[in-house]
Parts: C-alpha cells; sequence; structure tokens
C-alpha cells in the first residue's frame, strides 16, 4: 500500500499540473492585480471578473490596485509572481500590446512571462468633442482636418494608450493630420472639452462622458469599434462614416504567471466563462459600460499575439517612444 501511495505522490510531481489537479484549488483568497487607480471603468471591470470568479470557486476574490506606467508595474508583479494560483491580473492591452514596442526596456514579455486565462471585456474609443466645435460628424471632422492640417488638437490619457493609437490611425487612413495633447487621465479631460481649452477627444471612457454628452455639454461624433457601442446606439462608427474595416478597442484580459499549472488556468477559465454567463456579470458590463468577453486560453494567447504584430508595426512606423 505504502508503495502504490509513493508512486502516486512521485507520479504526481513528475506531471506538471497533476498534483494541482488533485488539490482543491483554490483553498485560500486569490489576489487580483487590477494595474489602474481604483474607480475607473478597469477597476468596475476587475470587481466584476473577481465577484464573478468567486461566486464560482467559492473563495474570495480580492482586487488589488496597483496603478503606476500603464497598467505595466501591476501586470509586471503577476509576471514575476509565484506561479501558484494565487496572484492574477486583469491585464489590459497597453501592457500586453502596446507598451513592449514602446520603451526601449520593457520589464517583462506578455508572450513568455504570462499566462493567458482569457479575454474579460472590450470598450471602444470615442471622438468627443465641444459643442461649438466646427463639426458634428467625422465628415465634417475629416473636411476641417484637411483644410486646417495640424491646427486641430485632440486629448487622450497619454502617450501609447489605445486611444492615442486610435487617432494615429485615423490621421494615417483618414489623411489628415491632428496636434495630439496627452493628459494624464479622462478626469482631467473632460472640463478641459466643455471648456473648449481643447476641441475634441479620443476617450476610452465612455462613462466619464456619456453624462455630458446627453446633457448636451459635448456631443459625440464616432466611435471606434466595428458596431455601434450599445451605450451610444445613435452615435455611428468610424467604419460606417466612411472607413470600412476601421476598428479599434481598448480590452482587458485574466493573466497568471508564465508557470502556472494548466489545471489551475483551466480551473480559472471555467470559472470565468460560468460567471460571465450570470444575469448579474452582464448587468454589471452594461453599467460600466462594457462588450463583455469570453475565449479560450489558447484563443486569448493568439488575440494577444495578434495584438502585438498590429501595434508593434505601427508604432514603428510612427516612431512612438514613451522614454
Amino acid at each position: 500500500m505504502k508503495r502504490r501511495e509513493f508512486i502516486a505522490a512521485a507520479t504526481a510531481a513528475a506531471v506538471p499540473g497533476l498534483g494541482w489537479a488533485q488539490d482543491a484549488y483554490p483553498s485560500k483568497p486569490v489576489r487580483l492585480i487590477v494595474p489602474f487607480p481604483p474607480g475607473g471603468p478597469t477597476d468596475m471591470m476587475g470587481r466584476a471578473a473577481a465577484k464573478a470568479l468567486g461566486g464560482q470557486l467559492g473563495q474570495s476574490f480580492v482586487v488589488e490596485n496597483r496603478a503606476g506606467a500603464g497598467g505595466n508595474i501591476g501586470t509586471d508583479a503577476v509576471a514575476k509572481a509565484a506561479p501558484d494560483g494565487y496572484l492574477i491580473a486583469l491585464a489590459a492591452i497597453s501592457s500586453l500590446a502596446i507598451g513592449p514596442h514602446m520603451y526601449s526596456k520593457f520589464p517583462f514579455s506578455a508572450e513568455k512571462d504570462l499566462a493567458p486565462i482569457s479575454l474579460v471585456g472590450t470598450t471602444p474609443c470615442a471622438i468627443v468633442a465641444n459643442p461649438n466645435a466646427p463639426f458634428s460628424d467625422l465628415k465634417g471632422l475629416i473636411a476641417y482636418a484637411k483644410a486646417n492640417p495640424g491646427k486641430l488638437s485632440y486629448a487622450t490619457s497619454g502617450v501609447g494608450t489605445s486611444n492615442h493609437l486610435a487617432a494615429e490611425q485615423l490621421q494615417s487612413v483618414a489623411g489628415i493630420q491632428l496636434t495630439h495633447v496627452p493628459y494624464k487621465g479622462s478626469s482631467q479631460i473632460v472640463p478641459d472639452l466643455i471648456s473648449g481649452v481643447v476641441p475634441m477627444s479620443m476617450e476610452s471612457s465612455l462613462v466619464t462622458t456619456l453624462q455630458h454628452v446627453k446633457a448636451g455639454k459635448l456631443k459625440a461624433i464616432a466611435v471606434t469599434s466595428a458596431q455601434r457601442a450599445p451605450a451610444w446606439p445613435d452615435v455611428p462608427t468610424v467604419a460606417e462614416s466612411g472607413y470600412p474595416g476601421f476598428a479599434v478597442e481598448s480590452w482587458f484580459g485574466l493573466v497568471a504567471p508564465a508557470a502556472t499549472p494548466a489545471a489551475v488556468i483551466q480551473r480559472l477559465h471555467g470559472a470565468w466563462a460560468a460567471g460571465a454567463a450570470t444575469a448579474e456579470a452582464r448587468s454589471s458590463f452594461d453599467t460600466i459600460p462594457a462588450n463583455l468577453r469570453v475565449t479560450t486560453p489558447t484563443e486569448f494567447a493568439a488575440f494577444i499575439h495578434a495584438e502585438n504584430q498590429r501595434w508593434g508595426e505601427l508604432i514603428r512606423k510612427l516612431g512612438i517612444k514613451a522614454d
């Protein structure tokens, strides 16, 4: 009997993930890092994901905000963490597909140091303007920009953010030249946009500007997603405004340290897939507002690779550097 027990233990140790599969994971609270400040849409998404995971696995998922460097600090902490499944992150496009191509020394490799679990949510960028801006739709914006090259400025929440690159891609396909005015966050942009300090912005947080658009303090020009945003059903997409195929979205997904056992990754993925199917999760994402997403770990890995190829090419072409 003892010999059989010894052989079973040795087999579990020799086969990666087998011992984990036999354990009752998670047996203690799991920390979920949101690499952005509390209160914003990414934080809301992270808390919704934590609640969904905890509800499925019967264990607490505690959100820990570690903001800084566009999400890189918190994501790097997970890339270097013990691969035991008890520290994961809701990482963003900024850290997984944009930052690696903008910094000469990036602290981790999204494709080598992290294990994808699932895509969680996407949000479109929105072109929003001051009510007195000399255009009310994308066609008018493009015409004004062509007549006044470099004179039309736009605000974003920072260099290298998804909304910055969305604006750069728009300039490329439309053949226009805009002037970028980077801010440190959406909360600082809105007052200047309303007052006319900047005439327009490429905004990645619809919830920040939606109330002001409804109140007539701002006007929505277009959204950058392939389909219209459910929260803004009357606002056309860039694609349907004359640029077919144009699609840029911010995206966020669950990741763990690269060497995390496959059994743990699959357990976390299964919990998210089940949790995302609940009415509570759907309601939470509608409130953000964001599009709720579920992919397999393999699909998410392929998505991260494709996004690195896409944005890496654009960043090199434009020579954008963050350091």
